[in-house]
């Protein structure tokens, strides 16, 4: 299981992103701005942390998968696995895998709302506690499909009803996502008053001093473009974690 530390602030969860077999850092999860060090490499740098997260990117877009490499991750570290979970069956693969926590993102909505029957069934198949929900957020709509689409539904207009079918959520402020220029404490803030369910933030997190807000929320901060490029300290972040 996933070793929280006990306290009633958010963790840090650094990201494993992959593409075309490599660990990648996104924008805005388009155009591709660094690329990592291999899985064994970056497992070692994290190692220190309780959960990792890791998107397969390519079965996000529909392009391919990286299920070997996602298998290897969830088999050496706690992880919370997205990318392509369409169907119950791989939400269940997953989960024989070794994933800890399986995220439902493009599935989750259907064309007038939330696809309630899917995730029904995925729920069913895993258990509701093992799921997070994906409201990546564009322009104030969730977006899908890689975020390549957008639908017209808000994260605060469908959070609640969200809340039978996973165990939390993963709120990705996309506006800002691989940026280095800070994220919206305002709307993870409203997310936060809107459910009692874990949130997980992503998108545009840059400074310790963005987490500290997110942790007096109580939200997990999920890391990528500033802990990939040297921003932020992992040895620190490792310590916050443990404070």
């Amino acid at each position: 299981m996933e070793r929280r530390t006990g306290k009633e602030t958010g963790l840090i969860i650094p990201c494993i992103d992959l593409m075309d077999g490599k660990v990648v850092q996104l924008v805005r999860g388009r155009d591709k701005a660094l690329e990592g060090g291999t899985v064994d490499q970056m497992l070692h740098l994290f190692a220190d942390f309780p959960v990792i997260q890791v998107i397969d990117l390519d079965a996000a877009i529909g392009r391919g998968a990286n299920d070997s490499l996602v298998e290897y991750v969830a088999g050496k570290a706690a992880t919370r696995v997205g990318g392509g979970v369409r169907d119950a069956e791989r939400a269940r693969k997953l989960v024989s895998q070794g994933a800890h926590k399986v995220i439902v993102g493009t599935a989750a909505f259907a064309s007038r709302g939330i696809n309630r029957p899917l995730l029904e069934e995925i729920a069913a198949a895993v258990g509701s506690d093992r799921i997070f929900i994906a409201l990546d957020s564009q322009n104030g709509r969730i977006v899908v499909k890689g975020w390549r689409e957008a639908t017209n539904l808000t994260a605060e207009e469908v959070i609640r009803d969200l809340e039978p079918y996973c165990g939390g959520f993963l709120c990705t402020y996309v506006d800002k996502e691989g940026m280095m220029e800070g994220t919206d404490l305002e709307w993870f803030g409203r997310l936060r008053a809107a459910t009692g369910h874990a949130i997980t933030a992503a998108g545009g997190i840059t400074t310790y001093d963005d987490i500290r807000a997110l942790q007096a929320m109580n939200i997990d901060a999920a890391l990528g473009m500033a802990i990939y490029t040297g921003r932020l300290d992992l040895s620190e972040l490792a310590e916050m974690n443990q404070a």
